[in-house]
């Protein structure tokens, strides 16, 4: 469950005499002077930190993952020279952003002294990170490292690609609570996620999913095209 961390709700600003000598000029002007002008609030540190964390867990996992794995399913189709583009989306670009988002999303539990890895986004904020540590490790291996002389597609490459749609789903949810959850019940909603945030996640994750399933349509030239690799492979000698 998650819980309203206890800052300071910031002090309203002192009426100007201009004001206070007419009262009814605000309501005058303005039908919905009952409702406070958050955006004349600035953000407190808790509330830049949160948001910090949010942008770049959101750009890390949400745009940079995503592209690395559209990148790999479709220039496979084309060249079996696709690997180093994919290892330094998801390795060399995506684990600094993570990693700073990450950081950011500790120091605001940090900040609130109530403890860390205790409701359901700071869990799995957690178990997102070993996965995302387990896939890259993974990837590693399978490239450098192949397993007997298998003739066509590795089991462990199988794996690869179902953990890394598991943690695309997951970090999907993982956003989404933390826009719609975590942030009001955190900062005690001082300042709402704008609208254009969750337009933005709705349109990463249709993006993300109809590029994905349509690159299955190229899914027979791949086929076609490891083939010959490995024919050429093997009369060259070469362990495949």
């Amino acid at each position: 469950m998650s819980y309203p961390y206890a800052y300071p709700a910031p002090a309203a600003p002192a009426p100007s005499p201009s004001d206070s000598s007419s009262p009814s000029s605000a309501s005058d002007s303005n039908p919905n002077s009952s409702v406070p002008v958050i955006n004349a609030i600035p953000l407190l540190e808790p509330e830049r930190l949160a948001r910090n964390h949010a942008i770049l867990c959101t750009v890390g996992f949400l745009i940079l993952l995503p592209l690395g794995i559209v990148f790999a399913r479709y220039l496979r189709t084309f060249t079996n020279k696709w690997w180093a583009g994919h290892a330094v989306i998801q390795l060399v670009i995506s684990v600094p952003v993570i990693s700073a988002g990450w950081h950011y999303g500790w120091r605001v539990a940090q900040m609130a002294g109530l403890g860390h890895f205790i409701d359901p986004h700071t869990k799995m904020g957690l178990a997102l990170l070993i996965l995302y540590a387990i896939q890259l490790v993974w990837g590693l291996v399978i490239h450098f490292f192949k397993i007997g002389a298998a003739t066509t597609r590795p089991v462990q490459n199988y794996f690869h690609v179902f953990l890394g749609l598991v943690i695309m789903i997951l970090a999907q949810e993982q956003v989404h609570y933390g826009l719609y959850i975590e942030w009001p019940f955190a900062t005690g909603n001082i300042h709402p996620v704008p609208q254009s945030a969750k337009n933005a996640w709705i349109a990463l994750v249709v993006i993300f999913w109809v590029l994905y399933l349509a690159g299955f349509a190229l899914l027979p030239r791949q086929f076609a095209q490891e083939k010959r690799v490995r024919e050429e492979r093997k009369l060259n000698g070469e362990k495949l």
